[in-house]
């Protein structure tokens, strides 16, 4: 796992190690978990995925400590001022030397496997976190996409998460 880092799992209900166990692997987004900010889907998400697990009495939430698309909280803070002079997120990381996705996205699937977790249901919208997890040996039975609404805040950047990252909407 990456150094000085900790990450959080946490189990809703029982789920079984050995059936297929719905799973969301969430990264950390302090502006958008805890201040609602408008710029992103983040919070909606977490808060979508709570709602399900509860719904279902069943599941895991993976809490990653990958801030910004792994780029921290201060340089996140710097892809915003760039974002208000016009860059979309993925131009903004790039603005600041960095790649648009900056996340070891097998970490979840390692904390995954340690926990005794291989057979999955993913909530995501994201392609490349997919590709991840089966590659590093997670079976995802399916993926389950986390609708959110889009609104005039966030429209922007749902729409060049998927142009430019291939999520889903």
């Amino acid at each position: 796992m990456e150094e000085n880092k900790e990450h959080y799992a946490i189990e809703v209900g029982t789920p079984s190690r050995k059936k297929t166990t719905v799973v969301r692997i969430h990264s950390a987004c302090f502006t958008g978990d805890v201040f609602g900010s408008l710029k992103c889907d983040c919070g909606p998400q977490l808060f979508a995925s709570l709602q399900y697990i509860k719904r279902i009495k069943n599941g895991i939430i993976v809490y990653l400590n990958q801030e910004g698309r792994g780029i921290g909280l201060a340089n996140k803070m710097r892809a915003y001022t760039l974002q208000n002079q016009g860059y979309d997120t993925v131009e903004a990381n790039h603005r600041l030397g960095f790649e648009d996705e900056e996340r070891d996205l097998v970490v979840g699937s390692k904390i995954l496997k340690i926990m005794g977790f291989n057979d999955i249901e993913l909530l995501t919208n994201n392609p490349k976190k997919i590709n991840a997890l089966k590659i590093d040996g997670i079976n995802i039975s399916r993926h389950l996409n986390l609708k959110t609404k889009p609104t005039k805040d966030n429209i922007n950047y749902l729409i060049t998460k998927a142009k430019k990252s291939g999520h889903f909407l």
